[in-house]
């Protein structure tokens, strides 16, 4: 049978991971402080015996795009986004610290920080606990401060900070988790970075581009069915061949 076969099959596996990539960031365009991930591809030659007159397709690491998305204002006191650079540090079911762009912010019964899935959210010196209180405001800087029940009006109390890395492109890498890790698994954990500044009352928003996406999309199931041709003429060439060699 023609190598073209193995051609064809490795195009339609890379189409069918990208078609799983687009579908990815579509289902996530309204997700706060998502990161929508790309595919990256290159021809790679056969060679063997003879002359490499064959190529296939081949993945090569996928990537992120790390732009910012655009501001979404909610006026609620614990919605927060990074201003530029920079993320949110937070800590994994697995006690080891991971960084995010999504600041939908919450008090959980016990009266942890915490991120609309959960995660403890990183200060100081670990996970931020907040007494109950009836006003917040959180600085630029990350300072959160609370008047708690029953104080002075006048009165506001800085009960912690979030923690604010400034995570460059290169150092960072986006897990299945979609959290963003260090590449490097013996780096440790980032320092707070005075440099980084935040804004209340905002979320930010998925940078999804919705159109691209789709349009990604419809391109790569094209593809796929072109490879899926280029198998069946594989099969149609080595059947008349068959017919051929018996006569």
């Amino acid at each position: 049978m023609d190598k073209f076969l193995y051609i064809s099959m490795t195009g339609a596996k890379e189409a069918m991971t990208s078609m799983t990539v687009r579908a990815n960031n579509l289902a996530n365009s309204s997700t706060t402080g998502f990161k929508s991930d790309y595919n990256q591809y290159r021809t790679m030659a056969v060679f063997g015996g003879e002359l490499p007159s064959r190529a296939y397709a081949m993945s090569e690491r996928p990537g992120t795009d790390t732009t910012e998305g655009s501001y979404i204002t909610t006026g609620r006191d614990l919605d927060v986004a990074i201003n530029g650079k920079g993320w949110f540090a937070v800590q994994t079911p697995e006690g080891k610290e991971a960084y995010t762009r999504a600041g939908d912010l919450k008090r959980s019964n016990d009266g942890i920080v915490t991120t609309s899935s959960g995660l403890p959210v990183m200060g100081n010196s670990g996970p931020i606990f907040l007494p109950e209180y009836e006003k917040l405001v959180i600085g630029t800087d990350g300072t959160i401060s609370i008047r708690g029940l029953g104080e002075d009006p006048l009165a506001l109390t800085q009960v912690d900070r979030l923690k604010l890395v400034n995570g460059s492109d290169g150092l960072l890498d986006k897990g299945l988790d979609g959290l963003f890790h260090l590449k490097d698994k013996n780096a440790g954990e980032l320092d707070a970075d005075i440099d980084v500044t935040m804004v209340s009352g905002v979320l930010e928003g998925s940078n999804v581009n919705s159109v691209g996406e789709l349009t990604e999309m419809i391109s790569a199931s094209r593809m796929f069915e072109m490879n899926i041709k280029m198998m069946e003429n594989a099969k149609s060439n080595d059947e008349a061949a068959a017919r051929i060699m018996q006569g």
